[in-house]
């Protein structure tokens, strides 16, 4: 599968969620490639996490996705299934608007609320499309990748600085560096490579073709 050149749209629940899951592989495509980044909560009810927001957007920075090209949704953490209805159409919306040739959602391996309502609205309305499942590390249940994407040491390393950008989640043991990149070389070692970034595939809609 060819990245550059798609329009590629990434969907999370929380801030936090796209850059842990994905953060290696968007910064190898985000200058070659259209890439849109949607966070459907902006977590910003917990008095905790004031800064969450600020923290998201330079993270996504440092991955190479300009602010415009990040989109915060209105939807209330922890609150995803009570909003089933709203989410998809949401997600419909976006798809009109947007019209992604590969979309990433989280895993279905994810135990977390929301993160499974994500999930199952953005088969529902991305139909006729790619979609790929990413990891989050802390909420998911015997995920396995089946897709994995070679990425290279520098992509590995803009990962760990733009974890880093959360200064909010300093202390937590997911957002360590040896960690992340635990995780890349052992999705590597999967597919003989030094690094790679690994997703379950949820759906893929191709066709063969003959060179000429």
């Amino acid at each position: 599968m060819t990245f550059f050149g798609r329009k590629v749209l990434f969907i999370g629940a929380h801030p936090d969620d796209i850059e842990l899951g994905c953060g290696a592989l968007i910064a190898h495509i985000a200058d070659r490639t259209e890439v849109m980044c949607v966070t459907l909560s902006d977590n910003q009810k917990n008095p905790l996490l004031g800064n969450l927001v600020e923290e998201h957007y330079r993270s996504m920075e440092t991955l190479g996705v300009p602010r415009d090209h990040v989109v915060l949704g209105p939807f209330e953490t922890r609150r995803f299934p009570h909003a089933r209805q709203e989410i998809l159409e949401f997600l419909i919306q976006l798809n009109h608007t947007y019209h992604p040739e590969i979309v990433f959602v989280h895993t279905k391996a994810d135990i977390h609320q929301d993160h499974g309502t994500v999930t199952e609205e953005g088969l529902r309305a991305f139909r006729g499309t790619t979609v790929l499942g990413f990891d989050v590390i802390r909420s998911s249940y015997g995920f396995f990748p089946s897709f994995l994407v070679e990425v290279s040491e520098a992509d590995v390393d803009r990962k760990v600085t733009s974890l880093r950008q959360y200064k909010t989640y300093a202390e937590k043991y997911y957002f360590s560096e040896p960690v992340t990149r635990a995780t890349l070389v052992r999705n590597g070692a999967l597919a003989e490579r030094p690094y790679a970034e690994g997703f379950d595939i949820l759906r893929i809609v191709g066709a063969f073709g003959s060179l000429s």
